[in-house]
């Protein structure tokens, strides 16, 4: 008997355990969808261990032990933004952009060039908004990255940023997304969900594009053929109500188009940011998302987990949580976490170290390129010691 199933079937057996959790832990033994309300309840009842029994065993029943990251690196062509969000570390608002960078596009492909006959497989671009970042410029880079490099997936820019870039060239979204793909864009990171409850958002992410409008370019994506990821930014103003109400919303979408790939939960980190005062949320409500968003999405094939934003360690634990993927090497090429505050100031790790740290979880490690297709398999890999060198070259940052 696979031994997350038993632990199931001795939670099912726990006297002390109340009818409604009874209720919904026979639901997950039998792979029937929670309700929203039931989703709640677990929030504001479910234990640690309860939820890590219920996660671990529908982890398991998708993806066995098998762990996922891939060789990846990170380019944010600005840091300077039109918007003001409030838990934003990393931006510069307009007027003080001379604290901040913006890389012109051969700074970028200089960048780029710096891991020819590297091993990586994707490049992930974000950044902030900014009229010069504009239609004609994502789509000349994205062409000339595939022009230089053809084999590299280019994930790139969230439907804050298209929103922005779409409504300045007076395109509709499914004529900018369309354009996009054909320049050479490969798939949709997660960003900029926030939380999609209206009163949260403008209270935190007044003026961007609202939660209808971001599902809206996800819809119309995943309508091309194509796939992207979700985020939702949580340990903040929002209550438990609103987590589910997100949840939700991205589990609606997901029946209609199975576009999804992966829901990454991102904490709220507290340094530098008009948010300061907000004390962050423990490392056990961090375990908690987890394991309530691998419940609560069962139409997602993957659960997330950012090592740069919330620790190593942390991400270790979160394995026997309800997640599966704990994203890739990074190389020290994106500050958006450390400048709020993250544990990782300098977000980077060899194969070999992401590898040893799935393995430490009791996990088998699995380098998958950016479609969850497999590149290597790390279950039966005997590391040399050549193979502690990194071999990358860490990118600059103004």
């Amino acid at each position: 008997m696979n031994a997350s199933v038993s632990s199931v079937e001795r939670l099912l057996r726990d006297e002390q355990l109340s009818p409604a959790l009874r209720q919904i832990a026979e639901k997950v033994a039998q792979e029937r969808r929670i309700t929203p309300d039931e989703g709640l309840l677990l929030y504001e009842e479910g234990s640690l261990s309860y939820l890590a029994v219920l996660a671990n065993a529908l982890r398991e029943q998708r993806h066995g032990d098998i762990t996922y990251f891939n060789r990846n690196f990170h380019i944010e062509p600005t840091n300077v933004c039109l918007y003001t969000c409030a838990f934003c570390s990393y931006s510069r608002k307009y007027k003080r952009r001379e604290e901040g960078w913006e890389y012109s596009l051969e700074e970028i492909m200089d960048m780029l060039r710096q891991y020819d006959g590297k091993p990586v497989t994707e490049v992930h671009i974000v950044g902030g908004v900014m009229p010069q970042y504009d239609f004609d410029f994502y789509t000349t880079l994205f062409r000339s990255i595939k022009a230089h490099r053809p084999d590299l997936h280019i994930k790139a820019l969230t439907p804050v940023e298209y929103h922005y870039i779409f409504k300045k060239a007076k395109l509709s979204y499914e004529e900018g997304m369309a354009a996009m793909k054909e320049a050479g864009l490969d798939s949709m990171p997660g960003g900029g969900a926030e939380i999609f409850d209206s009163e949260i958002r403008d209270q935190i992410a007044g003026g961007k594009c609202s939660a209808e409008e971001w599902l809206a370019i996800h819809r119309i994506w995943h309508g091309l053929g194509m796939r992207s990821n979700a985020t939702m930014l949580y340990g903040h103003i929002e209550n438990f109500a609103h987590r589910i109400d997100h949840l939700e919303r991205l589990r609606r979408l997901q029946d209609e188009t199975s576009g999804f790939q992966a829901f990454i939960p991102l904490k709220f980190r507290n340094q530098n940011n008009e948010m300061s005062y907000l004390p962050e949320v423990s490392v056990i409500e961090d375990l908690r998302n987890y394991a309530i968003s691998r419940i609560y999405l069962d139409n997602f094939n993957h659960i997330k987990a950012y090592w740069p934003m919330i620790g190593r360690e942390t991400a270790r634990i979160s394995l026997g949580m309800g997640v599966n993927d704990i994203d890739g090497t990074i190389d020290d090429t994106t500050k958006i976490y450390s400048m709020a505050g993250a544990e990782e100031q300098n977000p980077a790790m060899s194969t070999r170290e992401l590898v040893e740290l799935i393995r430490s979880a009791g996990r088998e490690a699995v380098e998958r390129n950016s479609l969850y297709e497999w590149v290597r398999d790390y279950r039966n890999h005997t590391f040399e010691a050549e193979d502690d060198f990194k071999g990358y070259t860490a990118l600059p940052v103004v």
